[in-house]
């Protein structure tokens, strides 16, 4: 058997029984490098050099967990809650105001997450600073938080597929340099157009998630330590007259945002961010190595499981059989563009539900895939629409994707959320079943 396909179905099997993904995603990578005819040490040997691949993404995201708990202590996420709840509070009670309250703040969610990827790419940080702070108004409105992870979902996902700016140009040039490698050669600006029907898609799940899967009020149970508004972590401190501590906040997040921008460095803006709460006391220097150390902890879970994935992908791609099953597939489709273009997005789904990364799946799959779409005779504009898709699909729903991991580790801050059932599957259903539908549809009109 493929050593791909059985251990991404060890992978998903023991993730759905409830399995730490951390343990599930080793236990899938030797059983994977194994039947990949890898011996034992040649695995542990190439899933710790796999590990160094993500090394630099675990440190930035504990980093931004520490500049999250740091910006706490400003009030500001207090105040925003505050705020929002006064504001659903003011209204009517009556079923339907509720109901429109809550549609707009998943909307409101959705835009936000959109803006982290291109108007502001801070990508994932923004979640653990927003989303805690807000379950006590998820909770009285009684959002369904299924419809939360679609909404984060899909903000961290559509706009890099659809816009090249910010983390969309990296996926763009991506897509396109690796397509030129394997020769034809396409420009960037190629990347709006064809993933247009895809973005749709994208479109479609949102809708069909907040309108129809998860509309119906869900009850969650208030567990002691919920953020609640006016909260404070430093016992006695007047949250709502401390004005330094919030312009120190704003400062620490526009020096944040500068310096990620300017270097393109996650871990640096991270980091100044949180020189600027440092020096300006809010974090006091007699508590500063609680609230990091607690704030890292909050977001080392997400690097840990980036850090398996990568090791595991590198397994997989060790052992041949990523290329081995790719060929097969390119074999038993002959010249049938129907089929081949669904044997090529069904493989970019699996890939990247094992390794969690779109962006790491377009060299694996362009190889072969370019010339195939060439020799089968899709046109340019059909095989970026393919290799683009193929590479984002799975990025929703895979249980190491920073796309699922972010919402659950903000939605799950009370212990009310699973990331298999309450992120990835709702995801998965919602995202990669019409993406896949649209991709398929834009390979055979453009």
């Amino acid at each position: 058997m493929n050593a791909v396909l059985l251990s991404l179905a060890i992978l998903f099997g023991l993730s759905m029984l409830r399995v730490h993904v951390v343990l599930a995603m080793l236990t899938a990578t030797v059983v994977g490098g194994l039947a990949g005819g890898l011996s034992m040490s040649r695995v542990l040997d190439v899933f710790g050099e796999g590990l160094k691949d993500n090394a630099g993404i675990a440190l930035s995201y504990a980093l931004l967990g520490a500049f999250a708990a740091g910006l706490t202590e400003t009030g500001l996420p207090d105040k925003l809650v505050r705020g929002a709840v006064s504001l659903v509070q003011g209204k009517d009670s009556t079923k339907a105001p509720r109901a429109a309250a809550r549609y707009l703040v998943l909307a409101a969610i959705a835009l936000i997450a959109c803006m982290s990827q291109n108007a502001v790419p801070v990508h994932i940080a923004f979640i653990p600073v927003l989303i805690p702070p807000l379950l006590v108004l998820f909770n009285s409105l009684h959002i369904d938080r299924r419809a939360v992870a679609c909404a984060l979902t899909f903000g961290l996902i559509t706009p890099y597929m659809l816009m090249p700016v910010g983390f969309g140009a990296i996926f763009h040039d991506t897509v396109a340099g690796n397509i030129t490698k394997n020769g034809l050669a396409v420009d960037a600006s190629l990347l709006p157009r064809a993933m247009l029907i895809p973005a749709v898609g994208m479109v479609i799940g949102l809708i069909v998630s907040l309108a129809i899967s998860y509309r119906k009020p869900r009850q969650y149970t208030a567990i002691e330590g919920t953020t609640q508004p006016g909260s404070s972590p430093i016992s006695g401190q007047d949250r709502e007259t401390n004005k330094w501590a919030a312009w120190s906040g704003l400062a620490a997040i526009a020096a944040m945002l500068t310096v990620q921008l300017s270097t393109g460095s996650m871990i640096y803006g991270a980091a100044a961010g949180l020189a600027i709460l440092i020096l300006s006391r809010v974090i006091p220097w007699n508590r500063a190595d609680r609230v990091l150390t607690d704030g890292m902890r909050s977001m080392a879970y997400i690097g840990f499981v980036m850090m398996s994935a990568s090791g595991f992908g590198a397994v997989l791609r060790d052992t041949g059989h990523i290329e081995t099953l790719v060929r097969a597939s390119v074999e038993a489709v002959g010249d049938n563009r129907a089929i081949a273009a669904l044997l090529m997005l069904a493989i970019g789904l699996l890939v990247t539900l094992g390794i969690g990364s779109s962006f790491s799946t377009i060299p694996i799959i362009a190889t072969v895939f370019v010339p195939l779409c060439i020799g089968l005779g899709f046109s340019p504009l059909a095989t970026v629409a393919l290799i683009g898709t193929a590479g984002a699909l799975g990025d929703a729903g895979s249980p190491a994707s920073d796309s699922t991991l972010g919402p659950t580790a903000g939605l799950n801050a009370d212990g009310e959320h699973d990331h298999i059932w309450d992120t990835c599957v709702p995801t998965f259903l919602h995202y990669n079943v019409p993406l896949l539908v649209a991709g398929f549809i834009a390979a055979m009109v453009l």
